[in-house]
């Protein structure tokens, strides 16, 4: 599998996976934290670079990432590596069909003591929120992540609560279990930065994972493995703010909108993607630009994490489905009729 440091960041979608050049016009400190955030999340979980390279570019751009895969390939591993690593705190809520919006958000409860309704912080109030098979809770409850994932805030019986900072989502869905589950709704969708599909390892990976379990590897205790942070909030924070000052010319600007709105226009989809999305695909250049040592966006950027950015934020037609057509062979096709500006 190929490394995984942003250094040599893999694409992050898991097939074809190219790596990036090495550069000289970012904060060589800053970078090589993140370098080492990769190196140390891969002291818990084997594989899945595409995954942690995901993550990564998430955190770059304060964005929220849905974790695709089928059970037991390390999504939950994942996500607490991380949030060791970082040495943020992390909250994991298991969705389930009885769950309440109530019980994400939090909600008012009697205190006794003062006999005043008092707010009860639900685990929302997080850094890490992982979110777990979130397509298990009904809408209305997954809706109740919507004001948080896109505002950084929680409005209950009229006060809007601040979270914390850094603030991430990470939910996870089956994709092959569909019994008791409920499809996201598009405008949910939308509010995540990025789609990491985390697939069934090769066979050395596998080999190594056994390896590891044969050698008395706990996936319960993160402190055995040696993972430690090594990356503090202000040096994420100075991070996002050079990531925001990656420069974005006009014709990667135009060649973005025109990839964008060639989704709109494309007969295999019934829903292309929107402005929103297009947003989100700039600032994921960025990330990507940055790691790869540049301080500007290239289409090659645009083309790289296009995949990842906008394969959840559009919707198949009913003839295409029935056809068998993948939602990346289509977004490859778009990519391929846009003119690549020089």
């Amino acid at each position: 599998m190929t490394d995984t440091t942003p250094g040599a960041a893999p694409h992050p979608q898991p097939a074809g996976a190219p790596t990036t050049p090495d550069g000289a016009d970012v904060d060589l400190d800053t970078r090589a934290q993140l370098q080492q955030l990769s190196a140390e999340i891969h002291k818990g979980v084997v594989g899945q670079d595409a995954a942690v390279t995901s993550l990564v570019v998430a955190l770059l751009c304060r964005g929220h990432v849905l974790l695709e895969g089928v059970p037991g390939v390390a999504k939950t591993l994942l996500v607490r590596s991380l949030a060791a690593a970082l040495d943020v705190r992390m909250r994991r809520v298991q969705f389930t069909p009885d769950m309440m919006p109530g019980d994400i958000t939090g909600s008012l409860i009697y205190d006794n003591a003062t006999s005043d309704l008092v707010f009860r912080e639900g685990p929302v109030f997080t850094n890490l929120l992982l979110a777990d098979e979130i397509n298990r809770t009904p809408p209305k409850t997954q809706s109740a992540l919507l004001e948080a994932m896109e505002e950084r805030q929680v409005t209950v019986d009229g006060a809007s609560r601040p979270l914390p900072d850094p603030f991430l989502v990470i939910a996870t869905q089956n994709p092959i279990e569909f019994d008791g589950t409920y499809t996201l709704p598009e405008a949910q969708l939308d509010r995540f930065l990025l789609k990491a599909v985390m697939p069934l390892p090769e066979r050395e990976v596998e080999v190594d994972v056994l390896r590891r379990h044969a050698d008395g590897f706990d996936t319960t205790d993160l402190a055995a493995m040696g993972l430690r942070a090594v990356v503090d909030i202000p040096s994420l924070h100075r991070a996002q703010q050079d990531v925001g000052a990656v420069v974005a010319e006009d014709p990667v600007v135009q060649y973005i909108v025109d990839v964008c709105r060639a989704t709109r226009r494309s007969p295999s989809l019934a829903l292309g993607v929107s402005p929103r999305g297009a947003i989100a695909l700039l600032r994921t250049s960025r990330a990507w630009a940055y790691l790869s040592g540049r301080d500007f966006i290239t289409p090659d950027d645009v083309k790289t994490m296009a995949p990842s950015t906008l394969s959840h934020r559009v919707r198949l037609t009913t003839e295409a489905e029935l056809e068998g057509t993948q939602v990346e062979a289509v977004l490859a096709a778009t990519l391929a009729s846009v003119p690549v500006p020089r």
